[in-house]
């Protein structure tokens, strides 16, 4: 495995559509989407339908637009996942509501028997520490209310991917200019979001004060 770049703008920032919202029910991932930076740089993508071995139902379809025709020529989950496992080699990942994807990861990795091993970072999280005043921490919400580039495209992975790496983007720039950080560390983000909203004003003071931060 490649060596874990530290800073939080290095990262993979991923989405998954999925047939229901529990790997523990049975519920298979049925799009991925990916978005990787280096250095705050767009440098790579992936995206792809997968077959889950069943039919989705209609609210799945009408929720996320993918049908089951679009499926059905799809390539079987194991093979994406397997594609999908080295894309993400080594590197620091990223996704808005961080538990749901990781769950479906880990579990889709399971069944090809590959191991989740790279770290997750929760944007949600992360913003509901940074944007107190926003109306919710929903996706649609954050990128209205940071005026985020967007295509208008919600609830698929590759989209949802790109919206969400604009709002990390966003909230390491809005760290850097008000805490004049230098490199935001990737723990951090992951603190950050563990951190009692109160106390995160006294931990960014703290930490942009340390040599490098």
């Amino acid at each position: 495995m490649m060596n874990i770049q530290t800073n939080a703008d290095s990262v993979i920032v991923l989405d998954f559509e999925t047939t229901g919202l529990s790997p523990d029910n049975g519920d298979r991932a049925i799009e991925i989407g990916a978005v990787k930076l280096v250095q705050g740089e767009v440098v790579g993508r992936f995206q792809q339908l997968m077959y889950p071995g069943r039919r989705v139902d209609y609210f799945i379809e009408s929720y996320t637009g993918i049908s089951n025709e679009m499926l059905k020529d799809a390539p079987p989950c194991a093979e994406v996942m397997a594609d999908f496992a080295d894309f993400i080699q080594g590197c620091n990942l990223v996704a808005h509501n961080a538990s749901f994807d990781a769950r479906f990861l880990g579990a889709e990795l399971q069944r090809i028997r590959r191991s989740l091993d790279e770290p997750f970072a929760c944007s949600m999280l992360a913003a509901r520490r940074l944007y107190p005043d926003a109306p919710n921490h929903k996706l649609g919400t954050l990128v209205s209310y940071k005026a985020l580039p967007n295509d208008g495209t919600f609830h698929r992975a590759l989209a949802d991917a790109e919206m969400t790496a604009h709002l990390w983007l966003g909230m390491l720039a809005d760290m850097r200019e008000q805490y004049e950080f230098d490199q935001i560390p990737f723990e951090l983000m992951q603190r950050l979001a563990r951190t009692a909203k109160s106390a995160v004003p006294g931990l960014l003071v703290r930490e942009a004060g340390k040599k490098g931060g």
